[in-house]
């Protein structure tokens, strides 16, 4: 019976194990292939909805559920640090014990940093904490100035703090606070979503100005100090921001084990074929935030859930295709869309083929809306 490990249990990792235990054809009982899930977690998060749990629509048990659920089919979750990976010989450790598998799928994601003490002053909306604190502190914001700051680059769902922005907007209107408060957004970019090109960019850009949110971009965040941010300005003249709540993006790194494994690489990240997401090692994949694409001019495919979903789709079906002894012939396309939501029932959409630049984005509308609220409920229904 063939191994398949499996690192990492988010989204990427979820959807590799459900689909290569269909595709190969695992049954409870009757399991042709074994697959082992290695996650320190216990329980799952659907990220995309920490953005709703800034501003109190979700709760996080809304968008979390139990690793254990997916157990089925052949799916064995292993709970604890991956504590030492051998690509060459698609090894894995664990709790101190060594795994040995025939294939190996690596979706660790990007690890979570904190830069200059930003959380002595403000909240990581990127995890379940942050994003539940956020709220707290925003439920008793009397009005004054909130940033939202992009610390470094690159980080993941690069739509986030351009919908955290829109959503904490709409949050002040409904509350009446909107004109007692200054809303900026501070980020290390050149434009808004660079890599959905320039049509997308000022279209982004014009949506925060029609909502007064101040953006400035090519704002790298520098230092804190007595409770400010000192950023270095387009200009290069070092600016210091004061605030009164405030929420940032973490630093994002490729997790140490990988590193010491040898499987980053100039880029810091998995460098993979970008069709068929196979690493420099023979029946070793890597999928999701921990890859890194490179697009045309200096872009890279984004760091985002859609992505690997898709990627996963794609790799688990070439690796069904090698146990049965036939040529893998599926291509990842980048093709994927993102839901940019205002929290007035409406959201803009942006989708199409990013390997080719063909990129569209749709007007604001609330089907919109409804499709990113069906996403999230697709999820849970179709993984746990």
């Amino acid at each position: 019976m063939k191994t398949i490990l499996v690192l990492g249990g988010g989204i990427g990792g979820i959807r590799t194990a459900r689909e290569l235990s269909k595709k190969i054809g695992n049954e409870d009982g009757i399991n042709l292939a074994k697959i082992l899930v290695f996650e320190k977690q216990q329980k799952s998060l659907f990220a995309p909805s920490l953005t709703w749990m800034m501003v109190g629509k979700r709760e996080s048990e809304q968008i979390q559920d139990d690793l254990t659920n997916i157990q089925l089919g052949g799916i064995e979750v292993v709970f604890g640090e991956v504590e030492a990976v051998d690509p060459e010989n698609i090894t894995v450790t664990s709790g101190g014990k060594t795994y040995n598998g025939d294939f190996m799928v690596v979706s660790l994601g990007a690890d979570q940093t904190d830069i200059y003490d930003l959380s002595k002053l403000g909240h990581n909306y990127y995890t379940v904490d942050g994003a539940s604190s956020f709220y707290n502190d925003l439920k008793d914001f009397k009005g004054g100035k909130i940033a939202i700051v992009v610390s470094s680059l690159p980080y993941k769902s690069p739509v986030a703090p351009y919908e955290a922005a829109m959503l904490i907007d709409n949050y002040l209107r409904d509350h009446g606070l909107r004109e007692k408060t200054e809303l900026s957004l501070y980020t290390p970019e050149a434009e808004p979503m660079t890599f959905a090109g320039q049509e997308i960019s000022e279209r982004v850009h014009q949506l925060m100005k029609s909502k007064e949110i101040y953006y400035h971009p090519g704002y790298k965040l520098n230092n804190t100090e007595d409770g400010r941010l000192t950023f270095s300005a387009p200009d290069n003249q070092e600016t210091q921001v004061e605030f009164d709540l405030l929420a940032y993006t973490p630093k994002h790194v490729c997790p140490a084990v990988i590193r010491d494994a040898g499987m980053a690489g100039e880029t810091g990240w998995i460098q993979v074929n970008h069709q068929t997401l196979q690493t420099r090692f023979e029946n070793v994949y890597a999928i999701g935030d921990i890859t890194t694409i490179p697009l045309s001019g200096n872009e890279s495919l984004p760091k985002a859930g859609v992505f690997a979903q898709y990627q996963a789709n794609t790799v688990a079906h070439n690796i069904t295709r090698q146990m049965h002894g036939k040529k893998p012939d599926k291509a990842f396309t980048a093709q994927g869309k993102y839901i940019l939501d205002q929290g007035n029932g409406k959201a803009t959409k942006v989708r199409g083929n990013f390997y080719s630049s063909d990129i569209d984005i749709k007007d604001t509308s609330a089907i919109n809306h409804w499709v990113k609220i069906l996403q999230e409920k697709t999820w849970f229904a179709k993984h746990f």
